[in-house]
C-alpha cells in the first residue's frame, strides 16, 4: 500500500467508521482525498494534529464529488488554509458558489442541515482546479490519475494513486469488518446504467494501475479488490431489478415508499450478515430513506415508459 497513507476517521455525528478523509503526506506537502463535511472540520484538524500536521500543511484536496459529506469542508481548507481543491469539471462551479447545492440539500434535510453539515463555505475560484477524465497530477513522486466514474453522481471522480483506488461513493459503502457492499442511492443523479459502466472502468483501472486496495469514503481501506467489485456489481443488479419490479406499481412518493425501500435495504444487509449495531453505521453513512428519493427519480427520468 502507499507509504504514509492514513485513514482519518472524522467521527461523523460522534460515530466512528462512517466518513473518512485520506491523508497522503509527501516531501513538499500533504494531500487529502475528501474533506468530510464542515461539521467535522474540528475533528479533521484534530486528526491532522495526531500526525504532526495542521490544516495549513494541506496543500491539495482531491474531491471525488461535491456532496456535503465528501466536500463540505473544502471551502474552509481553501479560504482559511490555502489548499488547492481538485474536482470534476461538473462540480467546480458549485464549489465556487454553493448556493444551489445547499438549496438542493435543504430540500432533503430541512432543519437538520446545520446539525449534519455545518457551514459550507465557497472555495475561492483561484484555488479551484479542474481535473478532466484521465488527467494526472503529481504529489511528490506519486502520480494521481483522475477517472470519470458517474452513476452515483454525474460529477464523480475516482482516483488511482499508487496501488490504491479511491472510489468515493461509486465503489459503494462498506463498514470495516464487513463484506456487505451497499449502494449509496441519494438523489438527484442516480444512474444505475452509468454505474455499471463505471464499474467496468474501475475494473480496468485495477488492471492498468496494479491496484491492490480500494478506499471508499464510507469507510476504510480494503484489500479484497475483486470480491468487493463483484459484490458491488450484484448490488447494482439487485437495485435495478427491485426498481423495475416495485416502482411501476407504486404511486406514493413519500413516507410509505421510504419505509418500503428501507425495509428492502435492511433485508439485503441482514442477508449478508450485517447485525443491528453495524446496520446503524451503514444507516448513518448512507441513510436508506434517501434511496427512495434517488430510485424514484431514476425510474421516472430514465426507466419508466414515460421517460422514453
Amino acid at each position: 500500500m502507499i507509504d504514509g497513507l492514513q485513514t482519518l476517521d472524522l467521527h461523523f455525528q460522534d460515530q466512528p467508521r462512517t466518513i473518512a478523509s485520506y491523508l497522503l503526506p509527501y516531501d513538499d506537502g500533504a494531500a487529502l482525498v475528501e474533506t468530510g463535511p464542515a461539521s467535522t472540520a474540528s475533528m479533521l484538524q484534530a486528526q491532522l494534529a495526531d500526525h504532526g500536521l495542521t490544516p495549513n500543511d494541506v496543500s491539495e484536496v482531491l474531491l471525488t464529488h461535491i456532496h456535503l459529506d465528501h466536500a463540505g469542508a473544502a471551502g474552509w481548507l481553501a479560504a482559511e488554509h490555502g489548499a488547492t481543491v481538485y474536482v470534476h469539471p461538473k462540480g467546480a462551479s458549485h464549489l465556487a458558489d454553493p448556493e444551489r447545492l445547499l438549496r438542493s440539500a435543504e430540500r432533503i434535510y430541512g432543519d437538520d442541515m446545520n446539525r449534519l453539515w455545518g457551514e459550507t463555505r465557497p472555495v475561492p475560484e483561484d484555488q479551484l482546479a479542474v481535473l478532466e477524465d484521465g488527467d494526472t497530477l503529481s504529489l511528490g513522486d506519486r502520480t494521481v490519475t483522475a477517472l470519470d466514474t458517474p452513476g452515483h453522481a454525474s460529477h464523480h471522480h475516482s482516483y488511482a494513486i499508487g496501488n490504491v483506488l479511491f472510489t468515493g461513493d461509486v465503489g459503494g459503502v462498506r463498514i470495516p469488518g464487513e463484506t456487505y457492499v451497499e449502494l449509496p442511492l441519494a438523489p438527484p443523479e442516480i444512474r444505475l446504467d452509468l454505474w455499471r459502466e463505471s464499474l467496468v472502468r474501475l475494473r480496468t483501472a485495477v488492471q492498468e494501475h496494479d491496484i491492490t486496495h480500494l478506499a471508499p469514503t464510507h469507510f476504510g481501506i480494503f484489500d479484497d479488490v475483486t470480491p468487493h467489485l463483484d459484490r458491488l456489481a450484484a448490488a447494482i443488479d439487485a437495485a435495478d431489478d427491485w426498481t423495475q419490479q416495485i416502482l411501476p406499481e407504486r404511486t406514493d412518493d413519500s413516507e410509505p415508499l421510504q419505509e418500503t425501500v428501507s425495509d428492502w435495504m435492511w433485508e439485503q444487509a441482514t442477508a449478508n450478515g450485517v447485525d443491528d449495531t453495524t446496520w446503524e453505521l451503514y444507516e448513518l453513512a448512507n441513510p436508506s430513506w434517501m434511496a427512495a428519493l434517488g430510485l424514484r427519480r431514476y425510474w421516472e427520468k430514465h426507466k419508466s415508459p414515460a421517460s422514453s
